[in-house]
């Protein structure tokens, strides 16, 4: 299935979430559109397909893995525009969604369009990821943000076992996922985008970070090499 044209993102959509939600995407869209007079947040010419670009490209989080997307905390690393963060938060305003950026211009929007939108379920953090407090979210996702290795680099010690990465990751996904360390003990496939069918959507669980396998391989080796002395 694929989602193609701003009538075709509207109609996907209101088949799957209420009136209210598509007026707070609304007063999104419109506010997202009068904002980008002012700070460029999006590209100009991918307003033209505003829906499709940005909202279903952000909601589709929610529906198009075969995971079961869990309740409870969200956390949205580089939030930039907002997407994904402030449409998960607009979907669903019962989960706690936390949206970081490095930039005061990107947050300070952040925090305007949340509070037009009436939400009161949004963390707005001015930081870089790497000096955000440690805690544990149980959706974690990143749109564009940084390559699969330096993102979990930089995020691991936010997830648990349980928690779901939701990773838009473009026509590298595959690419990066395979790429990645053997130092991550990870499960994660790639599911192929409703907006875009050259985009993938790394989704998955880190269990956890190797080093203690690293450590184990390294004495190991040390070992080895002292008892042919």
């Amino acid at each position: 299935m694929s989602v193609e044209g701003e009538a075709d993102a509207r109609a996907w959509l209101e088949a799957r979430h209420d009136a209210d939600a598509m007026a707070r995407l609304t007063q999104l869209v419109d506010a997202l559109i009068e904002e980008n007079g002012r700070q460029n947040l999006v590209s100009r010419p991918s307003l033209e397909s505003v829906w499709q670009r940005h909202i279903v490209d952000s909601a589709q989080l929610l529906h198009v893995s075969r995971e079961t997307v869990p309740a409870g905390p969200w956390l949205d690393l580089g939030s930039g525009a907002g997407f994904p963060g402030l449409v998960i938060a607009a979907l669903q305003p019962e989960r706690p969604v936390t949206l970081v950026d490095s930039r005061r211009l990107r947050t300070e929007w952040l925090a305007r369009a949340a509070a037009l939108m009436g939400l009161s379920n949004v963390e707005v953090i001015l930081s870089r990821v790497e000096d955000v407090p440690d805690r544990k979210w149980q959706v974690i996702s990143a749109r564009a943000f940084a390559p699969l290795d330096r993102l979990l680099e930089v995020a691991w010690r936010f997830s648990t076992p349980e928690s779901l990465w939701l990773l838009p990751k473009g026509a590298k996904a595959q690419h990066e996922l395979e790429a990645l360390g053997a130092e991550w003990n990870r499960v994660f496939h790639v599911e192929q985008s409703l907006t875009d069918p050259s985009a993938g959507i790394i989704v998955g669980y880190l269990h956890r970070r190797a080093e203690i396998v690293r450590t184990g391989t390294l004495a190991s080796q040390t070992r080895k090499r002292g008892s042919g002395r």
